[in-house]
């Protein structure tokens, strides 16, 4: 039999852009060879698709011409796009007037190792799924509000979890009455405070704020990145817990991970640039504690309907070991020294079998979307008169 081609997508146009390249290095370096073959595939900062020659080389040295351009579906007459022995896509050179080389009719499933806006939004996987083909992670309407931190907590709160006041803050708002948001600020959440991007991930644009004299730079800082902020209570003397989720409609928890920032918070530097952050696995938690915050990460799993993977956030109070729910993560960072493995590897699944998962969770997802009806029934299947009439056209 031959062996799966997975297309890895990786880059893209979001501020985790450097963060897409380590994740999509360290899948393609851990993948079973024997089993899979793998086609790279990079978007440019400018949301160009490269897909030939080296296209993860081409985005590390910031070079896109390395790679030739791809097209997302099939053009008449274009050839196919073929991996090489090494892994690399390659294609045979189209002919005058015969198009691009394609790229979604050649591949049995897709890897969106794509982290932040335009990538682990929904975007991608909206394309994915006009596409009809496998994908593996979330769908459309999960990776969407994973994404959104303001609509994210808004369902955690409808599951009943337990999240930390929050404001919603638009970018129109604070333009027109900056005032306004101030007061509210300091009388609904207080200080310190975080201030973040509704839409971004790895503490890109995140602030913490002190007192009043920090908020607008961090309100500006967090404008640069989207149009809608969130301005969250901070957590105060709190332990940052997280557990992976792995599964479909049957998803199953890790055992809980403990972050410990080098910074005054786990930021992007603290996250990728400085190694004297820790990983404690398992998390110094309570055994009661750490079971809380496994069924709450199955609930939050559940509450936006995901599907295959998912980082989910805590705080866990120091004393009382009180919990909130911080995030999720549908698409976390995926390097072999990233949580989301990591933890997977402490429960017994090393990293090349949890790709493997994910693949499979992909494709079992699939087929049985794929079951699904799309037109609707030929004969009604009720009284005559419970259905409208087609107009006669003569």
């Amino acid at each position: 039999m031959r062996k799966l081609r997975v297309g890895i997508i990786f880059g893209g146009r979001s501020g985790e852009h450097e963060v897409s390249l380590m994740s999509a290095q360290s899948i393609m370096q851990a993948i079973d060879r024997d089993k899979y073959e793998v086609v790279p595939i990079g978007i440019t900062r400018e949301g160009h698709w490269i897909a030939s020659g080296d296209p993860l080389r081409a985005l590390i040295e910031g070079k896109p011409q390395l790679a030739s351009p791809a097209a997302l579906l099939p053009q008449p007459g274009a050839p196919a796009l073929v991996p090489s022995a090494t892994g690399a896509a390659s294609h045979d050179t189209p002919a005058p007037g015969r198009g691009t080389p394609r790229v979604l009719a050649d591949i049995d499933v897709f890897f969106p190792v794509l982290h932040g806006p335009y990538g682990e939004d929904g975007t991608i996987q909206g394309l994915l799924e006009l596409a009809g083909v496998p994908y593996v992670g979330a769908g459309v309407a999960a990776s969407a509000v994973g994404m959104d931190k303001a609509l994210m907590k808004a369902l955690f709160r409808q599951a009943g979890l337990p999240v930390l006041d929050y404001l919603v803050v638009t970018a129109a708002q604070w333009e027109r009455d900056p005032q306004a948001v101030r007061a509210k600020v300091g009388d609904e959440i207080g200080f310190p405070c975080f201030v973040k991007p509704a839409n971004l991930g790895s503490s890109v644009g995140v602030s913490r704020v002190a007192g009043p004299a920090q908020l607008d730079d961090a309100i500006a800082l967090a404008l640069r990145y989207d149009l809608k902020v969130l301005v969250e209570r901070a957590a105060e003397d709190c332990r940052e817990v997280e557990v992976s989720v792995l599964g479909n409609d049957f998803p199953e928890a890790s055992v809980p991970g403990e972050i410990v920032p080098a910074a005054e918070f786990y930021d992007y530097r603290a996250k990728y640039l400085d190694d004297r952050s820790e990983l404690v696995i398992p998390a110094r938690i309570s055994p009661g504690a750490a079971n809380r915050v496994r069924a709450m990460a199955l609930d939050a799993f559940r509450a936006i309907d995901a599907a295959g993977l998912a980082r989910v956030d805590f705080f866990v109070h120091k004393e009382t070991e009180e919990i909130w729910v911080n995030e999720i993560n549908t698409m976390p960072g995926f390097t072999r020294i990233s949580m989301y493995p990591k933890l997977w590897e402490a429960s017994g699944l090393p990293y090349p079998q949890l790709i493997d998962r994910l693949i499979q969770l992909a494709l079992e997802r699939h087929a049985r979307r794929a079951r699904l009806e799309t037109r609707p029934p030929l004969k009604a299947s009720g009284p005559p008169e419970d259905h409208a009439r087609l107009p006669d056209n003569g």
